[in-house]
């Protein structure tokens, strides 16, 4: 079936309009507030009541506390949540439970050990998403979105009918050969589709929403409607 697209770091009506409009199947509201991509709850609200029932949205946190989970949920009430901090597989399944609704768990990946011992998560998070772990002498690293792939031979040894979302370094000139390479049923995109950091450009948007849609991937079921 055809690949399934998350446009992350939105923060606007007209680049939500481009990704809803050139099919995107999840967006991505980031609360993280050292991003450029960051976005205040409410700007959040608004923005993910504009694409309910168009897209799925998803709420982006780092490491939160019970506190911002609830205020998540209730403030803005997205599809899902995606935990992008180093949250052990309990506190995944706290927050899964909290909130009442699917958790997307995002681990770094450098070589296939960490694809390996992230693998602990499976049977807390409703989809895996593998990001590129950022080199250690890189300044300023964010949790995610820093623009740099890792080597997609890593997820290899994935099983067939895993669903995991593949992101990190991704844009529209190489979505096709990472998917060939991963079979990934979901990719996920932010720096790779933007003009200046957390600047979204629409022409890339759809660009990079079209040439993942014409990628080939493996036929797999996408997360739960409910928790």
């Amino acid at each position: 079936m055809s690949v399934k697209v998350k446009i992350c770091g939105l923060k606007t009506r007209r680049a939500l309009d481009a990704a809803l409009d050139a099919g995107t199947d999840y967006f991505g509201l980031v609360f993280y507030p050292p991003s450029p991509r960051n976005v205040d709850p409410e700007t959040a609200a608004t923005l993910a009541a504009h694409g309910r029932g168009v897209a799925r949205s998803v709420v982006l946190l780092v490491d939160p506390d019970d506190a911002a989970v609830r205020r998540a949920c209730d403030v803005v009430s997205p599809d899902l949540l995606q935990l992008h901090g180093s949250e052990p597989p309990e506190r995944v399944d706290e927050i899964r439970v909290m909130a009442g609704r699917p958790v997307i768990k995002a681990v770094k990946v450098e070589t296939a050990a960490d694809v390996d011992q992230a693998q602990v998560y499976n049977a807390v998070a409703d989809i895996m998403l593998y990001d590129a772990k950022a080199p250690a002498d890189m300044a300023d690293a964010l949790p995610g979105g820093n623009g740099i792939p890792f080597d997609w031979r890593a997820l290899t040894g994935i099983k067939p009918d895993a669903n995991f979302m593949l992101s990190g370094g991704l844009n529209p000139d190489n979505v096709g050969a990472a998917v060939a390479v991963t079979h990934a049923p979901i990719v996920d995109v932010s720096s790779g589709v933007e003009g200046a950091p957390g600047e979204k450009n629409d022409h890339l948007i759809r660009k990079f929403i079209a040439a993942a849609k014409s990628a080939a991937s493996a036929d797999v079921t996408s997360e739960p409607e409910n928790a």
